[in-house]
């Protein structure tokens, strides 16, 4: 309310023609804009097995995610989101993505883990906090169910109580009024939203966006595809590519600030050795600075 949110800031001086926007296109699934990216594969391969002989295991996802931080610490207007019509800077970096709680069993069951960022976090760290969000909720690590899933036992428990709940969540949080403690805990109150359907054996997916939540961003990795392809000396192989639908907010900033962005992305996927080193510099949106204490040593 009054321009503060538990999780962002109003912004002010939004360029006229972004901020009409929302008005035109009022909900998330209005202003859906769909991308695809096919990331190599083999060259990504190489460079992972690369590391894993340093002694340092990354993966797939890992890399990814650690592009897309690497992007919003370049360009924060990534970061923002809409509630009420009214543009908001977020104060944190965050990533939701859905885990088994029995890896090898595909009968076990989801639950959804959210993990925030620091701006100026390398490849390892990212992957310090992916790996230690993971761990805390699966299998015997486990500290047990997670807030959401504790909350869907309860709701479930009386019926017509998960349609009063949400509905009063959508009008305190139209408002800027849902508790702070509740939206960090909500996977719908993100940056970006991941899903890995190669772990599954499913092809890539451009994913809605919800409209609950203020999520602006899905990506979703699918399994490997073979493509034909000519070599600088002329001879056919078969080239492997790790296929990703992008889902956006195009309300969210203008054409420019996301091309720039995904330039940046792009970049560090075809170069991920960039992302062992942070930043040289980190840009912070309108009135907001938010930092993430890193998580010990890098993992061995």
């Amino acid at each position: 309310m009054f321009g503060y949110r538990p999780d962002g800031r109003r912004l002010k001086g939004v360029d006229p023609v972004v901020q009409i926007t929302p008005y035109i296109m009022p909900m998330r699934c209005d202003a859906q804009v769909f991308l695809e990216h096919k990331l190599d594969y083999e060259m990504l391969s190489r460079y992972i097995a690369k590391k894993g002989v340093e002694g340092q295991k990354v993966t797939f996802m890992q890399i990814i995610v650690a592009a897309y931080v690497r992007g919003v610490s370049q360009h924060p207007e990534i970061n923002r989101f809409i509630k009420n019509k009214q543009y908001y800077a977020r104060n944190n970096l965050s990533v939701a993505f859905t885990i088994l709680k029995e890896s090898q069993n595909h009968d076990s069951p989801e639950s959804v883990v959210r993990i925030e960022f620091d701006p100026t976090d390398t490849l390892f760290d990212v992957r310090d906090r992916m790996v230690a969000a993971v761990e805390a909720n699966r299998g015997e690590n486990s500290d047990g169910d997670v807030f959401v899933d504790k909350l869907l036992k309860v709701l479930f428990a009386l019926p017509g109580l998960p349609n009063l709940v949400v509905q009063l969540v959508r009008v305190l949080d139209r408002y800027g009024l849902a508790p702070g403690a509740l939206i960090k805990e909500l996977p719908f109150y993100n940056s970006m939203f991941i899903t890995n359907n190669a772990s599954i054996g499913l092809h890539h997916v451009w994913h809605h966006i919800y409209n609950f939540g203020t999520v602006s961003a899905f990506f979703g990795m699918g399994s490997i595809l073979k493509e034909a392809t000519v070599d600088a000396e002329g001879k056919a192989r078969m080239k492997r590519w790790l296929p990703i639908g992008v889902t956006v907010d195009e309300r969210v900033t203008s054409g420019a600030h996301y091309a720039a962005f995904f330039a940046d992305v792009v970049r560090c996927l075809n170069h991920p050795e960039t992302l062992e080193n942070p930043p040289e510099t980190v840009r912070y949106d309108q009135g907001v600075e938010y930092h993430v204490p890193k998580i010990g040593t890098a993992r061995g």
